[in-house]
């Protein structure tokens, strides 16, 4: 299973939030870029963005940053969300050398725009589903609807998406660990890759995922507990490695 460390943009800087919550944020660094050569040194294979700023304006914010970190590493695979409502968005961050685009509140308002992006641009669309309680939030997590997450990612299996990055945003910046029964449901209900986030607190959290044996469960987002030390990355992809 892969560890992805999560860089978080909020006004040019890697912050993380609680629950989602752009009002109770911490500043991990002022520098991005520096912040993704510290865990491409420490062992990443892969990095997730956020435009935390962009989720909220519905079109990116911190482009610029997202394409200064893409230069940085050209070789590394790189996953960027926040704001993806748009053909043009996507094309540009491709253009600026992100692999993957992750669409979020517009897969759910719009299923079919995903479809669409997957027809254009296969290969590199990741659909991101937010859930509290099994329902889907959106506008970054700001509304919780009535939507099943299950259901709504079932819908998006024969679309051609890359992956499903699944959230427990009842859990994700609260360090209470990851929120495995749900993942599992979620990744036994489909066929592509289920990539998890929120809650990865410590080894615990991958001991548990990857004792799940669950093939489907391709990788694991981890941001506070990286930042703050309850989880050493190299240490826990290591541990993913060995499992």
């Amino acid at each position: 299973m892969l560890l992805i460390p999560a860089i978080d943009l909020k006004d040019g800087n890697c912050v993380r939030l609680r629950q989602g919550r752009m009002d109770d944020d911490t500043v991990f660094s002022h520098d991005p870029v520096a912040m993704a050569r510290h865990w491409v040194e420490q062992g990443a294979r892969r990095l997730h963005l956020v435009d935390l700023n962009g989720a909220f304006a519905g079109e990116p914010v911190n482009g610029e940053i997202v394409a200064a970190i893409a230069r940085e590493f050209p070789d590394l695979p790189i996953q960027i969300g926040g704001g993806i409502r748009s053909a043009e968005t996507i094309q540009a961050y491709l253009d600026a050398g992100v692999q993957w685009v992750i669409i979020g509140t517009k897969a759910v308002e719009e299923p079919a725009f995903v479809g669409e992006m997957c027809r254009r641009f296969p290969g590199h669309i990741i659909v991101g589903l937010d859930a509290r309680n099994g329902r889907v939030a959106t506008d970054g997590w700001a509304k919780v609807t009535d939507v099943d997450a299950i259901d709504l990612a079932k819908e998006f299996e024969d679309k051609g998406v890359s992956a499903i990055v699944y959230t427990d945003i009842s859990r994700d910046g609260m360090m209470q660990g990851v929120n495995v029964e749900a993942t599992l449901r979620l990744a036994r209900s489909m066929s592509i890759p289920v990539i998890a986030s929120g809650g990865i607190t410590s080894t615990d959290d991958i001991h548990a995922l990857c004792a799940a044996q669950e093939p489907g469960i391709a990788g694991a987002i981890t941001g506070r507990a990286i930042y703050e030390g309850s989880l050493d990355f190299a240490q826990g992809q290591k541990l993913a490695d060995e499992l």
